[in-house]
């Protein structure tokens, strides 16, 4: 006999099941098996890691890791299905512990009756606070529950140690051009699903257009395809046609997916340093034009090219790091959308500029001594000598005027026990080409001046 929660049980479900069949096109074409499922083949494909855990029978607790739209929550229902398991759905930000405590119990009993596992999708986990990722540690251990977390933001930044160690870790990729154009293509084909009873004629051109513009979002292609064929359902026409000037019509702008406060942030910057670094102007500003398109901060940009300026180009082109500075000031001063033109040029010119981060290795090199060595101290005649009783003490006294000797230099001891090059070694490239020869020069000088005394 059903009690009260049962009967409750069934008719959400039901409920449910009437919801996806009148549903979006985008929830009604969820997957239902591993083989209706599109990309991450990398992990879900015959033989690969997760593919192996379900044939199995042997899943642990996963997260989920990746951007909207590309199958976070229809994989777990599908895992679900697959391995005979109840499905249970929360919401991070709407959950609370009782919540948890409420399934996890279920979960205990079903188990114990009818040997039947339950799959938890938490979506959104990173929004999970300490306590209540806690509660789920001893029913992800024993076994009660299975965990299936999904999050837009690096789990490793995101979720507690504990609960990650728990869990293996999928990281999803946005779905290629293709695996959205074949989306598209069966929810066009499936009868019951899909658009299938409907006649609807569609080009490549348009599908492809569609997936370019959902930018590995198949939630948004789906939505984009049923805009298009729904908005002409009543027109009289028996034929519907989705062609590329529909298409258009039918998607909005192109949403780049970024959180200045996560993983991508970070992410793009780095790309951006780093092709700077190896020279390649064309990755610099597409990374640039990543950032600028997803909102960042203009400020946060221009530091990053000043940085690389100073630390990858140095001397090796000074003029780079006065560019970046001039670009710092400018970004700050006019803002976006004219921001984006200095910060291209300096962007631009760093990556062309020769490289060299001698500077970079002198400064690290010294601190390191500062913290780990003895503490040198500054020799007599270097000390400040502006002061009364400073020539009392000596301190500045045999201090030579290198303006006062011919080549504007004369040798005398600045660090105690310093080696030629211990810290400052200039690479032959760019200006830092003419400072070597000019550091050499002078190592002459010094050996003429011993070999005199």
């Amino acid at each position: 006999m059903l009690n009260k929660n049962d009967d409750k049980s069934l008719f959400a479900e039901a409920e449910n099941a009437r919801l996806a069949s009148d549903g979006p096109l985008a929830a009604r074409m969820r997957p239902r098996t591993l083989d209706d499922f599109f990309g991450q083949r990398d992990f879900i494909g015959p033989g690969k890691l997760l593919r192996r855990m379900l044939d199995a029978q042997s899943l642990s607790s996963v997260i989920f890791y990746g951007p909207p739209g590309v199958g976070k929550t229809s994989l777990a229902a599908v895992i679900a299905n697959t391995i005979n398991a109840k499905f249970r759905y929360l919401s991070a930000p709407a959950a609370t512990v009782s919540d948890i405590r409420s399934i996890a119990a279920k979960a205990k009993d079903l188990l114990i009756t009818t040997k039947t596992k339950t799959v938890l999708f938490i979506d959104e986990i990173h929004r999970f606070n300490k306590a209540q990722q806690d509660v789920l540690l001893n029913d992800v251990e024993t076994g009660i529950i299975t965990l299936v977390g999904a999050t837009t933001e690096n789990p490793y930044f995101a979720i507690n140690s504990p609960l990650i160690s728990r869990s293996t870790i999928f990281r999803f990729s946005p779905l290629s051009k293709d695996d959205i154009i074949e989306l598209m293509k069966k929810a066009l084909s499936d009868r019951v699903r899909g658009l299938g009873s409907l006649d609807v004629q569609t080009s490549q051109e348009a599908l492809a257009y569609v997936a370019i513009m959902s930018d590995g979002d198949g939630r948004k292609a789906l939505t984009a395809l049923e805009v298009g064929v729904m908005s002409q359902k009543n027109t009289g026409e028996k034929t519907i046609k989705f062609d590329l000037e529909i298409a258009k019509e039918s998607i909005s702008q192109k949403h780049i997916h970024f959180d200045p406060s996560g993983d991508s942030h970070y992410d793009l910057a780095s790309a951006l340093q780093k092709s700077m670094r190896g020279s390649d102007p064309d990755a610099a500003v597409y990374w640039l034009a990543r950032l600028i398109a997803s909102g960042e901060d203009p400020r946060f940009i221009a530091r990053r090219i000043a940085i690389c300026a100073a630390e990858d180009v140095g001397n090796a082109d000074p003029a780079a790091t006065i560019l970046a500075a001039a670009a710092v000031q400018i970004a700050e001063f006019v803002g976006f959308p004219e921001a984006q033109l200095p910060l291209a040029q300096a962007a631009i010119y760093v990556a062309c500029a020769p490289k060299s981060n001698a500077s970079a290795k002198a400064i690290a090199a010294a601190l390191a001594d500062t913290k780990n060595k003895r503490t040198i101290g500054v020799p007599r005649h270097l000390k400040d000598s502006h002061y009364a009783g400073a020539k009392k003490e000596g301190f500045g006294t045999e201090y030579k005027y290198p303006h006062d000797w011919p080549e504007g230099f004369v040798a005398q001891e600045y660090l105690p026990g310093k080696k030629a090059g211990q810290y400052y070694k200039p690479v032959n490239r760019g200006r830092e080409k003419i400072i070597n020869d000019y550091l050499q020069k002078l190592e002459i000088l010094i050996k003429d001046s011993d070999s005199d005394t």
